[in-house]
C-alpha cells in the first residue's frame, strides 16, 4: 500500500482539529485590554493544544519519511491514533472554562494519555509492517521517550488528582517540550 494516502489523510485530519480548535476562541467582549484579559485561561490552554498538535504533526512527519511500507494493521492504528487528536479541542475547550476543574483537566490528560500511547501503537504497527531491519525498527526499538512519556501522563493524572488540577497541565507541558524537537536521528537516517 501507498503510504502517501494516509500521510495526507492524517495531515487533513490535523488539519481540520486545528481549525475546530481555534474556532473555539472567542473573541473578547469590550475593546481593552481587560476584555482580553478576560479570555487569557481560554488563549492559553489554546496555545498549548495547537503546540501539541503541531508537535505530533512534526514528529508523525518525520516518521513516516522512514516507512516504506503500509499495511491494515497501520491504517487502523494510524486511525485510533488521529481519532484520540479530534478530541482534542472538546477538552481544551473544557479546561479553557474551567481550569482549575479537576474532571475537565482528568479528560484533557486522559486524552492526551489515549494520544501517546496510539502513537506508539503506531510505531510498533509501522515495525512490524516494515521489518526489523528495517531503519525504522533500528531508530525506534528502543524508544524510551514514548515509554516516558506515558508514565509522565500518568504521574500527571495522579498529581492532578492528589495534589491539584494543574499539575495534569503542568506535567503535559514538561512532555511538550520534550518532545519540541524531532528527533535528529531521524533526519540523520533518511539523508543515508
Amino acid at each position: 500500500m501507498s503510504k502517501s494516502r494516509l500521510e495526507a489523510f492524517t495531515d487533513a485530519v490535523i488539519a481540520i482539529v486545528m481549525t475546530i480548535l481555534v474556532l473555539e476562541l472567542h473573541q473578547p467582549t469590550t475593546d481593552t485590554l481587560a476584555g482580553l484579559a478576560g479570555i487569557e485561561r481560554k488563549l492559553f490552554i489554546y496555545v498549548v493544544s495547537f503546540v501539541m498538535l503541531a508537535i505530533y504533526w512534526n514528529n508523525h512527519h518525520h516518521m513516516f519519511q522512514l516507512v516504506r511500507k503500509i499495511n491494515g494493521r497501520v491504517l487502523w492504528a494510524n486511525n485510533i491514533f488521529i481519532f484520540t487528536l479530534t478530541l482534542v479541542p472538546f477538552a481544551t475547550a473544557w479546561v479553557g472554562d474551567f481550569i482549575d476543574s479537576l474532571v475537565p483537566q482528568l479528560t484533557y490528560g486522559v486524552i492526551i494519555l489515549l494520544a501517546n500511547s496510539a502513537y506508539l501503537i503506531l510505531t510498533k504497527e509501522l515495525i512490524r509492517a516494515n521489518g526489523k531491519e528495517s531503519a525504522l525498527s533500528e531508530l525506534f526499538q528502543r524508544y524510551n521517550k514514548s515509554y516516558a512519556t506515558i508514565i509522565l501522563n500518568i504521574l500527571g493524572l495522579v498529581l492532578g488528582v492528589l495534589i491539584h488540577p494543574y499539575f495534569v497541565l503542568i506535567v503535559n507541558i514538561g512532555i511538550l517540550i520534550m518532545w519540541i524537537i524531532p528527533d535528529r536521528r531521524i533526519e540523520k537516517q533518511y539523508k543515508k
